[in-house]
């Protein structure tokens, strides 16, 4: 059963459409390579459409209303937002669900070193990555340092055409005999995934003949000189390391676009912007964005935490109708789509996918039935009758989709944030873009695909 061309419905000038949203998707996923990043953006937006902050509204005992806009910003890495709807949230809520972490390398806690006039900074990986995939490439720095006097300085450096870049380097193939023996998930090791920054000492005085670590001594002087900071604040930093530069247009019709960070920023931006469009919808629609998928969905800013829960607890009190009975009805009869990316059949690699069963680039939105590995383990497997009403809304309103799952059968898995919503009762389901180079620093999406899942949330958000 194939699935027909995205691309089809778009015939002469109504590509325009299509180009045009994926060009400010572009730019988002070029201007925001972080989960502070994108949830910085996105508060600013949803300003800007009408949305006002639930803590603002509870401490001021704002009654919500049908039509009314909210949003909860949870510690800067996790985001909530809430149009509410005409009938009681107890009824149950529609939901996109994304996450707006990708693999990265972060600095460790005490990361700067000098090893022979070399600065380099000691990093560990964030998330599943090929480790050889992050050498010799062009690397920026993005993050905070929050200081003891309660100030946070923001970094982001490398981006700007006359910034510095930072890399982690490789070792020559002349010299790499051993190196290339080894298996690709030892090829490099995550200890070598050090970053270099510099290589040029302070000037030495006469009293200072026989001084050492002159070149991190330089180092630390500019980082003060710009930022204010010292070595100790890296104590409670967050700075991520990421590919530096823009996402660009891919192929030579520019129907792709390559970029940093397209799992899962490429299904958050959709889920944003859906949001965006509602006005009074019957079910309260809910986009909910949140951080740490790429480790297990852990921590307090990650799905594990009780942060939608209590959020959920709190605009059914806003709207007069909280009751901790009310609160479960409300998330077990709530419906959603795990807005999370597939792999996309790579022509290059066919052995591990099972081609009927397979996400191909320009066939529209991808739903996944169940993923987890190997015997389903681990996995959110969606019922029957609601796969049925997703495909009806989505035939109805014109969207593009296929089906996959993630490749044959005994190759490997992956999860998402599906099963654990699923843990209150509701029905999920995966539902996101394909994506080549999944966890590479550069990933590559279709840009009609991004446009029907567009449609395909705003339709959701609507009939679910």
């Amino acid at each position: 059963m194939e699935r027909n061309n995205a691309w089809d419905a778009y015939p002469g000038d109504k590509k325009q459409e299509v180009y045009d949203f994926a060009e400010n998707y572009r730019v988002f996923l070029s201007e925001n390579k972080t989960e502070r990043e994108c949830v910085k953006t996105f508060v600013q937006q949803a300003k800007e459409a009408g949305f006002i902050s639930l803590e603002e509204a509870v401490a001021k005992g704002t009654a919500l209303k049908p039509g009314d806009k909210v949003y909860a910003d949870h510690m800067g890495k996790s985001l909530a937002l809430f149009v509410i709807g005409s009938a009681p949230i107890s009824e149950g809520m529609n939901i996109l669900g994304a996450h707006i972490d990708s693999p990265r390398l972060d600095l460790k806690q005490n990361p700067m070193y000098e090893d022979n006039d070399m600065v380099l900074l000691d990093t560990h990986y964030y998330g599943g990555v090929k480790k050889y995939q992050w050498v010799t490439l062009p690397l920026a720095l993005h993050g905070v340092v929050a200081k003891k006097d309660g100030t946070v300085v923001e970094i982001n450096i490398g981006e700007q055409a006359s910034d510095p870049v930072v890399g982690v380097s490789d070792l020559l193939i002349h010299l790499a005999g051993e190196q290339l023996e080894k298996k690709g998930n030892k090829v490099v090791e995550g200890e070598n995934l050090d970053v270099l920054i510099g290589n040029l000492p302070a000037d030495k005085t006469d009293e200072e003949k026989s001084a050492k670590e002159r070149v991190k001594a330089q180092i630390l002087e500019l980082l003060k000189q710009q930022y204010g900071i010292g070595e100790e604040d890296f104590l409670s930093a967050e700075i991520e390391v990421v590919p530096a530069g823009a996402a660009r247009d891919y192929g030579l019709d520019r129907s792709m676009i390559m970029g940093y960070g397209h799992d899962d920023r490429v299904c958050a931006y959709p889920s944003f912007e859906a949001i965006l469009q509602m006005e009074t919808p019957e079910r309260t629609s809910v986009c909910l964005l949140v951080d740490k998928e790429e480790i297990g969905s852990v921590g307090a800013t990650g799905m594990h935490s009780r942060f939608f829960e209590n959020m959920v607890a709190e605009v059914l009190d806003r709207c007069g109708a909280y009751t901790d009975l009310a609160l479960r009805r409300a998330l077990q009869h709530s419906r959603m789509l795990s807005s999370d990316v597939s792999a996309a059949y790579d022509p290059n690699y066919p052995s591990v996918s099972e081609k009927k069963n397979a996400a191909y680039f320009g066939r529209g939105i991808v739903f996944n039935k169940y993923t987890g590995s190997r015997g389903k383990s681990g996995s959110n497997d969606a019922n029957a009758e609601y796969i049925a009403r997703l495909r009806r809304i989505f035939d109805e309103n014109g969207v593009a989709f296929q089906t996959s799952e993630l490749g044959k059968v005994d190759q490997g898995g992956g999860g998402t944030i599906a099963y654990i919503l699923a843990n209150y009762g509701m029905e999920v389901i995966d539902s996101g873009v394909a994506v080549l180079n999944m966890h590479a620093p550069w990933e590559i999406i279709s840009k009609v695909d991004l446009y029907e899942a567009y449609k395909g949330y705003m339709a959701f958000l609507r009939e679910a």
